[in-house]
């Protein structure tokens, strides 16, 4: 009989379209997880596809998505905490969703954000799911945090790139994570301020994950990073070709977690 996948969708922004092209090869591969988890985009595709939508649904939404459908800049940015509210966003996933419970989602499902109060990880397996995904997804100074149950809620992925451990928590025997980040490239400038504080916080994050990688990656029993060069994670219009990298690392790893699965 096989073991139970699990799936930890790492964090980030627009290289996180990687993991629907990484859900479609698996789809064609016949593999289906039995839990997932995600952190800021992982959370938002796992939370999509755990509620029952098709790798191929999330790609005509990703291809047709304008930066109007995102952008809702807000006003005094500075002591609202960000510089653009959830309106827009929180709408349109909130119709793809259906405004659903964690309950009615087909495949159990977990996402993480974190409290800039307490300085922990929330870990969101009830409740909301639309609200648990927007804030694993709250980027610090660009979205504004997400206030729920007394908490300030900020992406899950500046505690928490790849929640693999969480994965495993939920039962799962076998342990895949994508992490679509990856290395953090040299870049030739750093042009404003809202740039210095990106790379930072990508410097930063790349670090932590590698020392979270030493600690405990032997709960993992793979771990990907689909090959994407140096493309940034901040675009907004759709590039096909992290897709297509995502894709390719979920064909080239198939019979790896096919053999995983049986052993």
């Amino acid at each position: 009989m096989s073991k139970k996948l699990g799936l930890a969708l790492g964090a980030g922004g627009a290289r996180g379209i990687a993991h629907i092209g990484f859900l479609q090869a698996l789809k064609e591969e016949g593999i289906r997880p039995d839990f997932v988890s995600g952190s800021s985009m992982g959370s938002i595709v796992g939370a999509c596809y755990c509620k029952g939508m098709t790798p191929e649904e999330m790609l005509d939404i990703v291809r047709e998505l304008r930066p109007s459908d995102i952008v809702n800049l807000g006003i005094a940015p500075i002591t609202k905490l960000g510089l653009m509210k959830w309106t827009k966003v929180r709408k349109m996933m909130s119709e793809h969703l259906e405004n659903c419970d964690f309950a009615d989602l087909q495949i159990p499902f977990c996402c993480v954000a974190v409290d800039l109060k307490s300085a922990k990880l929330i870990e969101f397996k009830e409740g909301s799911v639309v609200d648990a995904m927007l804030a694993s997804s709250s980027m610090p100074t660009v979205f504004r945090p997400v206030e729920k149950d007394g908490m300030l809620l900020v992406d899950g992925g500046v505690l928490c790139r790849v929640p693999f451990r969480q994965v495993k928590k939920m039962g799962a025997e076998v342990v895949v994570a994508v992490d679509v980040l990856g290395k953090c490239y040299p870049v030739e400038k750093v042009s404003n301020v809202l740039s210095l504080v990106m790379r930072t916080y990508d410097i930063m994050d790349e670090q932590r994950t590698r020392l979270q990688k030493q600690r405990y990656g032997r709960v993992v029993d793979l771990w990907l990073e689909p090959d994407m060069g140096d493309v940034s994670q901040y675009r907004i219009k759709f590039d096909q070709e992290i897709y297509d990298a995502g894709y390719r690392c979920g064909k080239e790893n198939a019979e790896n977690i096919k053999k995983l699965l049986e052993e």
